[in-house]
């Protein structure tokens, strides 16, 4: 299993409207950065996402479950990006800020402060669980 964060702006797609889409998922769409659309391609079935807030929060909110590979994404008319679906597995019960994130011994390594702007990034093993202890998830 491989880990990522996913990212974002809550006035667009939140966690709640995530939780709201139910057992079928949702297709998480709209990438149009090369390295983060190959960053969906990589992703697995059963691979694990931290649910990220962007610009408003910018705190982690949750984990979805990747639920289908990628496909072409319905919202690119060029056909040249692709988009995954997913489903809500669960909220953390602290939200994970990235503020808490950038102090946090372990974690100084991780695409989040690396490549501030970057929508879709893998999450190594170690990291994950850093920030699974931070939001009180067992």
């Amino acid at each position: 299993m491989n880990y990522w964060l996913l990212k974002s702006e809550p006035d667009v797609w939140s966690i709640d409207q995530q939780i709201n889409a139910g057992k079928k998922g949702a297709d998480w769409d709209g990438v149009r950065n090369y390295q983060a659309a190959n960053n969906l391609r990589k992703m697995k079935k059963g691979d694990l996402c931290f649910f990220y807030h962007s610009n408003i929060g910018k705190e982690i909110v949750g984990i979805v479950e990747v639920i289908k590979v990628a496909f072409i994404d319905p919202t690119d008319r060029e056909n040249k990006f692709v988009a995954v679906k997913v489903k809500f597995k669960s909220k953390l019960q602290i939200p994970v800020t990235l503020e808490n994130i950038k102090k946090t011994k372990g974690l100084e390594k991780i695409s989040l402060i690396r490549q501030s702007r970057l929508s879709v990034m893998p999450i190594d093993t170690k990291s994950w669980k850093i920030i699974l202890k931070m939001g009180r998830i067992n």
